[in-house]
């Protein structure tokens, strides 16, 4: 990503501690792992204070899920979510491309490994965007990087149907949707060492002490996330809120598959774009901090 023109994994940050770039397939002098075979919930992809937590939907279960979007075969399922979905005005742009584009560019859940080359119609980099929110900025990247592609999940309606708009309208063909919970999808649909990476932006900082459980980069999370992606792949992870940072670095850092690429936090990577709520939110003062870890 980023300057890569093979479009495979983004160069690190300048400044991160000795290495130039990421691993890419077959040409790792390392001998990392060669090939890219690539969820929260709702995250807002922004610095606005909208996170994992704060979709919009039926919200007819307290954790979050309606009866009919619990998987049948695990009907006792009662974790903790790191999202609640909540009833949320939806446009009408948005509705219409929901409508119209979903059956093309949305992929249900299912408790079967995704196959990537079928739901995309060709083999690349596969990157998973965990709660785009709005979608600003999965659009943009998959714009400027046409040569990968991107699942993105989301929960609710608004996002899921802003992210289908820009994609009709950039006529974008390397973006995918499944609304469902990023946790199910990365467990059952993601095969181990899959992916060339998984970005996590702005999830909700859940910053009340009594919600901290609902945090998605917890250990489990993370465990799981690193072990969908391929060695020499990456996960990045991005927020504005200081404490929920230094809780991902010390959990990302505790991850044995994971390697920080900095000695703490990272520059922000020229792939990731500053969408106009995080443009508001450095205005206001709010300081990101982007960690970004390889997959060992």
């Amino acid at each position: 990503m980023g300057t890569d023109p093979e479009g495979l994994s983004p160069g690190l940050s300048p400044g991160c501690s000795g290495m130039a770039q990421m691993a890419r397939p077959g040409t790792d002098p390392q001998g990392l792992s060669p090939g890219y075979s690539l969820m929260t919930a709702d995250s807002s992809n922004d610095s606005s204070g909208k996170g994992t937590g704060r979709g919009t939907g039926n919200g007819t279960d307290p954790e979050g899920l309606s009866p009919a979007d619990r998987p049948a075969d695990r009907p006792s399922d009662r974790r903790i979510r790191s999202y609640v979905l909540r009833q949320g005005r939806i446009t009408q742009a948005q509705q219409r491309a929901y409508d119209a584009l979903l059956p093309r560019f949305g992929i249900g859940y299912s408790a079967s490994l995704l196959e990537p080359a079928a739901a995309f119609g060709r083999q690349a980099p596969l990157i998973v965007e965990i709660g785009f929110g709005m979608g600003e900025g999965t659009a943009q990247i998959a714009q400027t990087h046409p040569y990968n592609d991107y699942l993105g999940i989301e929960v609710h309606n608004p996002g899921v149907g802003s992210l289908l708009d820009k994609i009709g309208r950039l006529d974008l063909s390397n973006v995918r949707i499944v609304q469902h919970d990023a946790v199910e999808v990365m467990r059952d649909m993601i095969a181990p060492d899959s992916l060339a990476g998984a970005h996590v932006f702005f999830p909700d900082p859940w910053h009340k002490t009594r919600h901290h459980k609902r945090r998605l980069l917890q250990a489990p999370f993370v465990s799981l996330l690193a072990s969908r992606i391929a060695p020499g792949g990456y996960l990045h992870a991005a927020t504005d809120w200081q404490e929920y940072a230094q809780q991902m670095l010390a959990v990302m850092s505790a991850e044995p598959l994971l390697a920080n690429t900095c000695e703490n936090y990272a520059p922000r990577p020229d792939y990731r774009p500053l969408t106009r709520f995080e443009q508001r939110g450095v205005r206001l003062g709010h300081a990101v901090s982007d960690l970004v870890f390889r997959r060992r």
